[in-house]
């Protein structure tokens, strides 16, 4: 399988020209991935662009791919939303990562009422940040051609307004409803993850109100490293998508 690389301006590139490679990531193509001239690799601008050449001009500074296919993949019928609480650790980020590998299309940090950690002033947009470099690389790594959208820190507040343009799942180990049984109906999914110490009962009055849905994931509670991408898991089954 041919590695694979993202440069989020070759949008445009056509068959036959080049495509280069630099900074970071010609660093990581040439020095890490030990990329040489004539191998196959693949490019993405990430936002469905998905284009297929051979190397030409390797080195730590820049790396010149010389295109031979193209080809553009739609986004999804029907979106998937991680909402992530913000755990200790790297629990949320194990979560992140893993959903990414699996498919989910945008990851919303969730500031829950129980979170441990607070993404607050600079560490807000620091820990964004984070999370986005660790799509990238997950993108980068399971071949995607979308790379997903990592959203700026939510309230409960704001998931509340989001509820009324998206279908909200909220996992919870203590309701009846399976997510198994969850069908397509035209609308987003977003699947809603709780913290480490569960989601408060206040926030989930709150985000029933505003019409969402609780489900569980079998009869066992999953920690919040391993909830999202399991449900992700299901869900794709349930949309067609696996």
């Amino acid at each position: 399988m041919a590695l694979h690389f993202v440069v989020p301006d070759c949008t445009d590139a056509a068959v036959g020209e080049l495509v280069r490679l630099t900074g970071a990531e010609a660093k990581h193509a040439s020095v890490v991935r030990r990329v040489r001239v004539g191998e196959t690799v693949t490019i993405g601008d990430g936002r469905g662009v998905w284009l297929e050449g051979a190397a030409e001009d390797v080195s730590a500074s820049q790396v010149s791919v010389r295109i031979t296919e193209r080809r553009v993949q739609d986004g999804p019928e029907t979106r998937m939303v991680l909402v992530q609480a913000l755990a200790k650790g790297d629990r949320d980020e194990m979560a992140v990562q893993a959903a990414c590998e699996l498919g989910v299309d945008e990851i919303v940090p969730w500031q829950a009422a129980r979170s441990v950690s607070r993404w607050e002033g600079p560490k807000a947009a620091k820990g964004r940040e984070r999370w986005a470099s660790i799509v990238r690389e997950a993108a980068k790594q399971a071949h995607r051609a979308w790379v997903p959208e990592v959203a700026p820190v939510h309230s409960t507040a704001q998931l509340v307004e989001r509820a009324a343009h998206w279908r909200l799942l909220v996992l919870d180990p203590w309701t009846e409803t399976p997510l198994t049984g969850i069908r397509p109906d035209g609308r987003d999914l977003m699947l809603v993850v709780g913290p480490e110490g569960g989601i408060a009962p206040d926030e989930l009055e709150r985000l029933e109100a505003a019409g969402a849905e609780r489900v569980r994931l079998g009869d066992t509670v999953l920690r919040t490293s391993t909830a999202g991408p399991a449900a992700i898991a299901v869900l794709s089954a349930n949309l067609g998508r696996w």
